[in-house]
């Protein structure tokens, strides 16, 4: 199984966007979820020209899952909704910035942000990172997030 979206030519992205986009190999940029008004930094998701469209188009944002081979529209089945403020291009039009008004979690984890859970280095210094994943013993359900 590989990570390359669905071929492109049915995408209703503007053509003067697409042509400024600096995809990866796989077609997809990273695309950086970020809080309005805080400026807090709430996940990163990956983006083709169809799911930036929808992005633009509809005011929630859309993903494709490299796991699941599949876009999905953050909160439908979490109801952990992003409604879009905006959307930037970086410096080299590689990386999306979308600023959204962040509805309940925005990671998959139930926490604020996908970067809550393992600081490697905060304002008291350096920290040992956290494991991520079951401790020993635990089986974990192994199951898919629902929005990733």
């Amino acid at each position: 199984m590989t990570s390359t979206p669905p071929p492109g030519p049915s995408s209703g992205l503007d053509p003067e966007i697409a042509a400024r986009l600096r995809r990866g190999a796989d077609g997809l940029v990273p695309a950086v979820a970020q809080q309005y008004d805080t400026g807090e930094v709430l996940m990163l998701g990956w983006m083709d020209d169809e799911a930036l469209h929808r992005t633009l188009t509809t005011g929630r944002c859309t993903y494709w899952s490299r796991s699941r081979q599949e876009y999905w529209v953050k909160g439908d089945t979490s109801g952990h909704f992003q409604w879009v403020k905006s959307v930037a291009l970086d410096c080299d039009a590689d990386t999306v910035l979308v600023q959204v008004d962040q509805v309940g979690a925005a990671c998959h984890t139930g926490d604020r942000t996908c970067f809550d859970a393992d600081v490697l280095l905060g304002d008291t210094g350096p920290r040992r990172a956290q494991a991520a994943g079951p401790g020993p013993g635990d089986a974990g359900s192994g199951a898919p997030a629902a929005d990733q």
